[in-house]
């Protein structure tokens, strides 16, 4: 068995009116110092986002989740954060920087598998809730 450790998480909140304070959950970044790994994983759910504001502005929200996906995976393809090590190019994901892709609170856990707590949570907390069939427990 794994062992359990401490990991971060931010959800990535899309706000496509900032005045009207609407918006939904599109991803969710996760971040293990123990094991230097942060991950991103996003799901825009179009159909929200427009019901919110017909005339968001899709391909450039879609542009800045996977903007925080590169910033995760590092490199020179993530611009001037793709140098830092995990846990600041975490930090430098959960500051503030646009007012329509915003990160949420910071919050914590445990977890044996961080990557696979990076799916978890996206379906937990972004996905739409998959409707159970009828005779189903």
């Amino acid at each position: 068995m794994s062992k359990r450790e401490v990991f971060e998480y931010a959800l990535v909140r899309v706000v496509p009116r900032v005045e009207r304070g609407e918006q939904i959950n599109a991803g969710v970044v996760v971040y293990c110092r123990a094991r230097s790994f942060v991950a991103a994983a996003t799901d825009l759910d179009v159909e929200r986002l427009l019901a919110l504001d017909p005339a968001a502005d899709v391909a450039g929200v879609r542009a800045a989740l996977h903007a925080v996906e590169s910033v995760c995976c590092g490199g020179a393809a993530a611009g001037q954060a793709g140098g830092d090590d995990a846990g600041r190019r975490f930090r430098w994901l959960i500051a503030p920087r646009s007012t329509v892709v915003q990160p949420g609170p910071v919050h914590t856990g445990l977890t044996e598998d961080p990557a696979a707590e990076t799916e978890r949570l996206l379906d937990l907390l972004v996905r739409r809730p998959v409707a159970r069939a009828a005779g189903d427990g």
